[in-house]
């Protein structure tokens, strides 16, 4: 199967291409914890209304699409931020991006959710980074480590 070959590739070049570990900084995006709060007192819960049974998936879905989508989108990331931070790896991430979703989706809505999640990845980081900073070597390394964690699991879990 192509998808698997082409996960293959991605896991062995997310591992060669891991950064090596830098001083420890907060990951940009990550929310700051919220205060404790003591328990108040509810009213009685009203009852549940009845579960509704959940959509079937879209036609031509797989059950990894989801994983896919953050595979695409972490693989924007890294070709955003591999680029200001002197990597010289000219388009590489977008390359494995493009060859992913050929082999998955080649056309139709699939294809483009992946390409939106691409789109989504590389703009996320260029509205807020202008030059490479520790941060940002920070989350190339902590997405090279979930792009190699979600393209094993892909493999490990739907490879025949």
């Amino acid at each position: 199967m192509p998808t698997f070959r082409i996960l293959a590739v991605a896991l062995l070049i997310l591992g060669v291409a891991a950064v090596p570990a830098r001083a420890q900084f907060p990951f940009p995006f990550q929310s700051a914890p919220q205060p404790q709060t003591p328990p108040r007192q509810q009213a009685p819960a009203a009852p549940k209304p009845q579960a509704q049974p959940e959509a079937p998936p879209p036609a031509g879905s797989t059950p990894y699409d989801h994983d896919l989508q953050r595979l695409a989108e972490i693989l924007g990331a890294l070709h955003f931020l591999r680029g200001i931070c002197g990597a010289n790896e000219g388009q590489k991430w977008r390359n494995e991006a493009q060859s992913l979703i050929d082999a998955e989706a080649p056309s139709g809505e699939r294809h483009e959710r992946m390409v939106q999640s691409f789109n989504r990845g590389y703009r996320g980081f260029q509205q807020s980074y202008r030059s490479c900073t520790p941060a940002a070597n920070v989350a190339i390394r902590r997405y090279l480590q979930e792009g190699a964690k979600i393209a094993r699991e892909i493999t490990a879990r739907y490879a025949n």
